[in-house]
Formats: structure tokens, sequence, C-alpha cells
């Protein structure tokens, strides 16, 4: 376990950057980069996590219409621990501050979204719960951005820095593959298909946090469950996580506040369907008129040639039938409609078509789903390390020692880099691959088989009876459309009288962090500031017997753009559900 103490200029929340520290276009640097302190590693893990998860920019309404970037003083605990049945552990952390509110012993649970570090739900957890006195506990579920990299055989230590062991919190065996990717990563190379166990990592974060309580607090021990108010919070793959562990029929829940979760209910679909769906037709689909302003067209693998090239080789293919590119176009929007896309859910893929995230989540899923460990990855992908002119090179150390605080955990990004076995000569250089993924939904190759099997063990069953839950969702999400996740769950448990309420949002799409952008700024509201108010209505039903908010389709007031600028985002736009 490490301890350390997070006072004056180094908060539990903004590692001393406060708001403009975290606004700030370029990372705080580090004072030896090839090796840099565990604070220094910290306070840059925090910057990116902020920046990756919630919109800071100005007029944005982060901090006055909702949010708080308050400084709050207190201590941090790290340890690792492993899920019966695991090779590899998962990261905990728990956060204490000096202003624990020993009155309602309360903490605030919560996994990382996407693959993202321990620090991945620290502008939601952490940003609710420390302001009211809670310690707030964290898990990374199981992945991470604890890389492993082959020719150094370096591994990632608990205090962030690099390190060859022999405590590492990831460590494969490597020595048992050939043709291993050059570099792994916990959540494609653990072997362990960590989404299986999301709700056991989150239980395991909340009992850590009661262990930190029992020995910051010897004279108020012992904190348990029947004692201590637990209310688990997610956001995206953080907010599949705690439906999951909602699941668990021992009452040590008291609340789930789930935003944008990735779930697998039995009547939806799971993402490695539709992502792999989207990878496959979406650039085609997108070149469709109805999406001429859509955010991101045309730029990425959506460039005019590109995605018609995508049209193209999908007809060839005979995935497709018409033969000019406007009807094929029109052909892929009519397939996607028919398996339950909504426009603005297209729409919104956009971003994921143009900056690859369709292809880094699918190999990075079917490698886990699959349980590789550090074989070979499915579709002949792996993870390499680029040179800043994007050729492959091995990192130096300045570069790995950074990856643990500036990456998302799922390659591109942070120097690291996909590499496509499978890639064509051409402008759509990403079809075979596309192509093969989808394939393995479809039951094509040996390898099919163990994904899709993988893929049936993260099936979600129904909360526990009794257990106050609220569900938030954007209506266009892009990357995980609200009629594929959570809106099939929600209506299961429902119709079983769970304790559910759901509230869509209009106008809301998946990624807050780049609201910023114009294009983005004109078009969607941030999905965060619906999390909060869950949270507010949540803790009124717990701590005062509130009633439960009510089942709400939320239409918010866009910013305007006037006088050359966007109009400042204001609390009474979001439309936020009273009471």
């Amino acid at each position: 376990m490490r301890v350390t103490s997070h006072r004056d200029n180094d908060d539990l929340l903004t590692a001393g950057l406060g708001a403009d520290g975290l606004r700030a276009a370029t990372a705080p640097e580090f004072a030896n980069p090839a090796q840099p302190s565990p604070g220094d590693l910290r306070r840059r893990a925090i910057w990116s996590n902020w920046r990756g998860i919630a919109d800071l920019s100005a007029g944005g309404g982060y901090g006055e219409a909702y949010g708080s970037v308050a400084s709050v003083p207190g201590r941090e605990f790290h340890a690792l621990r492993t899920v019966p049945g695991a090779s590899q552990p998962h990261r905990v952390m728990v956060q204490i501050p000096d202003g624990f509110d020993h009155a309602a012993r309360c903490v605030v649970v919560s996994a990382s979204s996407g693959s993202r570090g321990i620090y991945g739900a620290i502008a939601l957890a952490g940003a609710w719960g420390l302001p009211h006195g809670c310690a707030v506990a964290y898990t990374d579920k199981g992945a991470g951005t604890d890389y492993f990299d082959v020719a150094t055989a370096t591994g990632v230590a608990l205090d962030g820095s690099r390190s060859a062991g022999p405590a590492l919190a990831f460590s494969p065996r490597v020595s048992e593959a050939s043709g291993a990717s050059p570099v792994l990563s916990k959540h494609a190379h653990s072997g362990d298909n960590p989404e299986a166990d999301w709700g056991r990592h989150v239980k395991q974060a909340a009992q850590y946090a009661l262990e930190i309580l029992d020995r910051s607090y010897p004279m108020q021990a012992p904190f348990t469950f029947a004692n201590t108010r637990v209310i688990a919070v997610g956001v995206s793959n953080g907010g599949g996580a705690v439906l999951r562990a909602s699941e668990d029929e021992e009452p040590w829940l008291d609340g789930v506040v789930a935003i944008s979760p990735n779930i697998y209910a039995a009547s939806g679909r799971p993402l490695f369907d539709y992502a792999t769906e989207a990878g496959l037709l979406a650039p085609c689909a997108l070149q469709a008129p109805e999406f001429a302003q859509a955010a991101f067209a045309g730029v990425g693998v959506l460039n005019v040639a590109s995605a018609q090239a995508r049209c193209n080789n999908l007809h060839a293919a005979g995935l497709l039938q018409a033969d000019t590119p406007s009807q094929q176009a029109a052909e892929a929007l009519a397939i996607l409609r028919d398996s339950g896309w909504s426009d603005g859910a297209v729409r919104a893929a956009a971003l994921s078509s143009a900056f690859d995230v369709w292809r880094a989540v699918g190999v990075t899923y079917a490698a886990a789903y699959a349980r590789i460990a550090a074989a070979p990855m499915p579709c002949a992908a792996s993870y390499i390390s680029i040179a800043s002119h994007g050729i492959p090179m091995p990192a130096t150390e300045a570069e790995r020692a950074a990856w643990w605080a500036d990456s998302s955990g799922i390659p591109p990004g942070a120097g690291l880099w996909i590499a496509d076995g499978l890639a064509e000569a051409g402008v759509d250089p990403g079809f075979a691959v596309a192509r093969c993924l989808r394939g393995l939904w479809d039951g094509q190759g040996g390898m099919a088989a163990l994904v899709i099997e993988g893929v049936q063990q993260t099936q979600a069953g129904l909360p526990r009876a009794g257990l106050p839950i609220i569900v938030v969702h954007g209506r266009d999400d892009g990357l995980i459309p609200q009629a594929f996740s959570s809106e099939p769950w929600v209506r299961a448990a429902q119709a079983q009288q769970r304790t559910v309420r759901f509230w869509s949002v209009a106008d809301a799409q998946h990624f807050d962090g780049f609201l910023g952008l114009p294009p983005m700024t004109a078009r969607y509201v941030p999905m965060l500031a619906y999390g909060y108010r869950a949270l507010d209505r949540l803790w009124a039903h717990l701590r005062e017997g509130s009633p439960l908010p009510a089942d709400a389709r939320i239409q918010p007031t866009l910013r305007k753009f006037e006088s050359g600028g966007f109009t400042p985002l204001r609390v009474q736009d979001l439309a936020l559900p009273e009471g």
C-alpha cells in the first residue's frame, strides 16, 4: 500500500493545479522527463483525466452552472486487489478529505471510464464526493495505463513510475508468447476478460475504502456496509461497472448513478456488436447528405477519398449492392437504421470514425474477450510505439515514463499506436481489419467463438430489489447509443419493479471533453451536468427521505453564436430535473 498526503499546493482534486491549471492547453511539465517523480506523474495524470472527461472550456459551464474544482486537502491510499480467478490485479485508490463527514460516514465508489487509469473518474466521483465530505474509492476495473514494454521488460509500479519489478500493477508472461505486441496493456493482454468482473472490481474498491477508514479513524471503527452509506457512480464503462455492481444481492450499496453506461442487457446489443458494425459501415454512411454538417465529417478516416473508398470496398465485398457513391452511402445508412441506429447517434459517431475509435475498441476488446494474454492479437493487430512523425520506433526512456500519466489506456495516444497487420495499400487501409473485426462477431474464424463467449460473459442481470438507481444517457450518444445499452437495461429493470429512474437528454452525446470545439459547442450540452444533478437527487433521497425524481426526457437549450462567440452555458439552459 502507498499512502500520501495532499495539502496546500497539492490537493486531492486538482493536484494544486486549480481551475486555471486544469484548463491549461499544455500538460504540467516533468522536472526530470526521463525519471519523473511520483508527484509529477500524479499531477500530470490528474490533468490528463480531467481534460479527457470534462468540458473545462470558457463558457462551457463547468464550475459555474455545475461541478466543482474546489481545493480539497486530504490523504490518498493506493493498493492492488485481485478478484477471485483473475491472474492480474486491478488498482484501487481511496481519497479521504480532511473534512470527512464523521456524522454522515459516506463513501462514493467509482470505476474509471473507458480504459483509463486510476484517476479516470476523478472529474465525476471525486469532484462530487470530496466536497460533500465523503471518502472516494476508485478502481481501474482491470484496465488502466500500466503498459508493459516488452523490449525493456519494464512495467509500472504502484506509484506510477516505470520499473522492472517485481511488484508491478501488470506483469504479463511474455516468454510464453510468440509474436506478442511490443507494448502490452492490462485491458487487452491480462488474459482475464476484466469486463466480466466489473461489478466485483467496484465492490473490492468499496471494501478497500472501509479498510482505510478503519485505519484512519480507529476510534470510530469499525466502518461497515451496515453503518456507512455507499453510493456508486460512473460514466461510460464506469457507468456499466456500477450497474453490474448493483446486481449483488448483499445490501452493501445504498444507491447508484450511471451516466452513458456501457451495459449489455439481454434485450440490447453488446458494445462489440455495434462498434464493429459502425467501424465497418459508418465511414460510408456518413457521406449521406443528412450528415454534411456533422462535426468531424471530412477529417481523419472520414475524408472524402477514404470514405468513398470504403463505400466502394463494401460494394466490391458484396456488402452493399448499390453502384454509385451516393446510393452506397444511402444503403449503408439504411442498414444502420434498420439495426437500431438513430440519425443522431450516427451523426455523433462521426467523431469515433474520424479518430479511429472503432478500430481501437474493436482490437482491444476482441483481445480481452478472447483472453489471449500476451499472444498475438486478433486481426493481426499489435500495440507499438511511434515517433512524433508517426514512424514506428522503440520508445525513449522519457516517452515510456509518460505513458502512465498521459494515456487513456488504449492506443492511439501518448506515443502509442495500433499497428494494422491487415492494412492494404490505398486510401482505405483500414477496411480489411474492420471487416475482420466484424467477422469475429458474425462467427467467422476460430477466434470468433472465443470472442463471442467472452462477450456473453459480460451480459448484465437485474439490480437488487429496492436499490435506488438513476441512469442518465444522451439521446445522440454515438459511441454507446442509449437504444442498445441503457434503454433496454432500464426497461428490463422497471418491468421487474426495480427502483430505477431514467433521464434521457436531448442534444447530448458521449464525449464532454470535445465540447470546447466549435462544431461540438454548437450542437451538444455536457452530460456531466446531469450526472451531478442525479447525485444531488439521490443524496437528498438517501439522507433526507426526499422522493426519487421521476423519469424524464430532458430538452436543454443550446448555446448561441453571437458577436463572434458562443454565449456562456447557464444553469437554466440545462433544464436540470428538480425534486
